[in-house]
């Protein structure tokens, strides 16, 4: 179990990027939902004994990570939002190299390293140095290092930035079988990274936790109140200034509008099942003291004025 306790993390000038967050992690994956700017990198680094936090306690197994990180250390992969790597290194030297330094034996560290970069889909440019990586390359490095020893905490930010979708399924299906018995925290802004594969949702804003809960108590929030409209390109920005709009797609008629409304917001809107993206954007915009426009907060009463055909 990793427990995160009430913490906090204010920074210089006196910026609270972390505001009381209590998150107790187990075996399975938290998915952490939040817009940019949120406070996930935060909470990710403070788990990961990166930073320490302003306030609150971290542990694992008992014992007290900030003050003594090292346990936690041992047994912990951690994928940063900003990776670093040596360019003049390959793919390979610098697997080995970062094995050398989690103390895996050279013959182990030599299998290790090739079986993660065929996970990774690496192989055919483990020749070229990592300078020459595109953005996707570099982050299934990343990836790579983070499996190095085995870890039993699994600690991703943004793992999946850059990638492409196929590269996206394998690295998700990847962190879904680690999450059997590993504790995994994935922190992403994309809510389709663990529609799939979370067995909890954690959402947070503004460095504060909104929810924690199970992806379908999430969904039930939004049950009913998920409408599909035809609307004019002329009106879009009125039904912007009403509603929560999670999607939009322009056809020859006019354009479809997804938006969230507690009742049928205009005649003819169809009531829709509600996907996650739906119900993160409901808790999102429904959070008091949020940062974004009020106009876009959900149960507005709305007029039809006139723009659905």
């Amino acid at each position: 179990m990793l427990q995160l306790s009430g913490i906090s993390k204010v920074y210089k000038g006196g910026k609270r990027a972390v505001d009381d967050v209590t998150l107790h992690l187990g075996p399975g994956m938290v998915g952490l939902l939040g817009p940019n700017g949120a406070g996930k990198s935060s909470l990710m680094r403070i788990a990961a004994t990166v930073t320490r936090p302003t306030g609150g306690t971290v542990f694992f197994r008992g014992e007290d990570v900030v003050a003594r990180p090292d346990g936690l250390r041992r047994v912990l992969g951690y994928l940063p939002q900003d990776f670093g790597v040596y360019p003049h290194l390959t793919s390979r030297e610098f697997l080995r190299y970062l094995a050398a330094a989690k103390g895996i034996s050279g013959r182990s560290a030599k299998a290790r390293v090739d079986e993660l970069l065929e996970l990774v889909n690496l192989t055919a440019a483990v020749k070229r140095p990592l300078g020459k990586y595109s953005g996707g390359m570099l982050r299934r490095v990343g990836i790579a290092q983070v499996l190095l020893g085995d870890p039993q905490v699994v600690i991703v930010d943004e793992p999946t930035a850059g990638l492409d979708p196929e590269e996206r399924v394998r690295f998700r299906n990847l962190l879904s079988d680690l999450a059997s018995d590993k504790v995994v925290l994935l922190s992403t802004h994309i809510v389709s990274d663990v529609e799939s594969v979370a067995s909890d949702i954690a959402v947070v804003a503004d460095g504060r936790l909104l929810r924690r809960c199970t992806p379908e108590a999430l969904l039930s929030e939004v049950d009913g109140q998920v409408w599909e409209a035809l609307v004019e390109p002329a009106a879009v920005p009125q039904v912007q200034a009403r509603f929560v709009v999670s999607r939009m797609v322009r056809t020859g008629q006019g354009v479809k509008v997804r938006l969230l409304a507690p009742g049928r917001p205009y005649e003819g809107a169809v009531q829709l099942v509600p996907d996650l993206e739906d119900a993160y954007l409901h808790v999102i915009n429904s959070a008091v003291g949020y940062g974004g426009p009020d106009r876009t907060r959900p149960g507005r009463a709305a007029g039809t004025g006139g723009v659905v055909r």
